[in-house]
């Protein structure tokens, strides 16, 4: 991992609720973790970015001043606990953003591959949290990013659908096993970023207005709401096991 000098200086210059904070963001070279990367850096916090790709994890990094960097796979579960553990320091919080969602008809399902995915999930989720026992201070948060899409039943949906289901619970669970470290979980709906412009291709536009005719609140979620919520859930001591929907109201709407 490259780490930047002067560390210490910044944060004596820092002002704001997360000033003397650092935060790692895995999956922080893009979207919801980009994003939250620039509000954890203008509530006055420091942030070393995680990604698989090194030119946009660089390009990432460049924008939001951060002090370490590290290009890696990090749905590889125990290279990402190893450099948890690597880290120089305690750090207050992380979250993990990392993955994408997959859908996939029974039919052409590779019954091998569906289990890697399910179980690497989980595997993850494990990993972080085992690591965090040792790396984050007291009070710190582990927060991961998952979704509410996979709640509805639909053809294609399985592997999606058990993912869902076992974050909050596996969240839950960690929450007592890592105290006081705290843990939460995030599920977003849809969420207007890079990665659903690549899922839905020539169908953005159409699924963009489709969500504000339909959301209760007349608009589309942007990363910078799933970033407002992250960092009030690094500064708010009290949360801890529970599960976040972020979604303007989705559910809520008829399929």
């Amino acid at each position: 991992m490259r780490v930047a000098s002067g560390i210490a200086e910044r944060r004596a210059a820092a002002g704001g609720a997360l000033a003397g904070q650092t935060v790692v963001l895995v999956g922080g070279s893009t979207g919801m973790g980009l994003e939250t990367a620039r509000q954890v850096r203008a509530a006055g916090g420091d942030v070393v970015l995680v990604a698989r790709n090194a030119d946009r994890l660089e390009r990432a990094a460049g924008e939001v001043g951060a002090v370490g960097t590290a290009a890696f796979d990090a749905q590889d579960p125990e290279r990402l606990e190893s450099f948890l553990r690597e880290l120089p320091g305690i750090v207050d919080h992380v979250l993990v953003t990392a993955g994408s969602p997959a859908y996939t008809p029974l039919d052409e399902l590779d019954l091998a591959e569906a289990g890697h995915d399910f179980g690497n999930r989980v595997a993850t989720m494990l990993a972080v949290a085992r690591a965090a026992r040792d790396v984050l201070r007291p009070g710190g948060t582990v927060l991961f990013v998952g979704g509410t899409g996979g709640r509805r039943p639909a053809p294609g949906m399985e592997v999606m659908g058990a993912v869902t289901a076992a974050m909050p619970a596996l969240t839950a669970n960690l929450a007592l096993e890592i105290a006081p470290v705290r843990i939460n979980l995030i599920a977003a709906g849809f969420v207007d970023t890079p990665l659903s412009a690549s899922l839905l291709g020539g169908q953005l536009e159409a699924r963009r207005e489709e969500l504000r005719r339909t959301l209760p609140i007349g608009r589309v979620v942007g990363p910078e709401d799933v970033g407002a919520l992250a960092v009030h859930l690094m500064l708010n001591e009290a949360l801890t096991g529970a599960t976040y929907d972020i979604d303007g109201g989705q559910q809520l709407v008829p399929a």
